[in-house]
């Protein structure tokens, strides 16, 4: 297994936004994790990619009150939930956070050689760089264009090809699809579908019930906080309660 939470629990103050929850990703899956919106998805990336301090397991304050996180994460074998995010992703965890956000000053190009901050190889850097611009063809065409005038498709475009210049070995995708068209989401999805069959390692957040299920190779069903299901979209589909209760279809 190659990322493992158990007894994951989040508070902020006195609401529980994540309870006891424990979930696992191996080698070359996709993973998805759904539900519908305030169950807790986002926070739980933010957890595990080191985006919410853990702050040595104790409670602490922030603008948004007291914060609580107990519990274990391991990547790779190694313990990480007591560690910075910035070396988070030294280990190879990389985090696309959701509404893309690209340095918007910069060119395309600037922000993809910006997600390979950490390779020193600059012929790597060279053929990371061709390997997005392969994925994304609209990048290349694009590379030279501020990126704060790119669509919004395009954005999400860069955003996880910034994040894969790395070549991460768990790279965590925050709802891709919010605020695009149907058919740029079409289009976003199938590039994450490609990445995903060249062997990289994925766990998304989406609420694309229907899309994400077709993809992944198994899915979370999380609700106020909780895994309540797991398993093939088949599976979950074929049962009634979730998918009226959860899943909304």
């Amino acid at each position: 297994m190659l990322l493992e939470v158990s007894h994951l629990t989040v508070c902020y103050d006195k609401a529980m936004l994540i309870n006891d929850l424990s979930m696992g990703v191996d080698r070359g899956e996709l993973v998805s994790l759904v539900g519908p919106n305030g169950a807790g998805k986002s926070t739980l990336l933010r957890s595990i990619t080191g985006m919410v301090s853990w702050e040595k397991r104790i409670k602490r304050r922030s603008a948004r009150g007291e914060i609580t996180i107990k519990g274990e994460v391991i990547f790779d074998g190694e313990r990480i939930d007591q560690i910075p995010a910035h070396e988070i992703v030294r280990k190879g965890l990389v985090h696309c956070p959701e509404r893309r956000r690209p340095f918007r000053e910069m060119s395309v190009m600037d922000n993809l050689l910006a997600g390979a901050y950490l390779l020193k190889d600059k012929r790597q850097i060279e053929e990371n760089l061709n390997r997005v611009y392969e994925l994304f063809p609209i990048l290349k065409a694009r590379s030279n264009q501020i990126s704060g005038t790119l669509s919004g498709g395009e954005q999400q475009m860069l955003a996880i090809g910034r994040a894969i210049m790395s070549i991460p070995k768990l790279l965590c995708i925050d709802e891709p699809s919010t605020g695009l068209a149907p058919i740029l989401r079409s289009e976003v999805f199938e590039k994450i579908r490609e990445i995903s069959e060249l062997g990289m390692t994925m766990l998304l957040v989406e609420q694309e019930v229907s899309t994400v299920f077709k993809m992944a190779s198994r899915n979370y069903v999380l609700s106020s906080g909780k895994i309540i299901a797991e398993g093939h979209g088949e599976e979950l589909l074929q049962n009634e309660v979730i998918r009226k209760t959860y899943l909304g279809l």
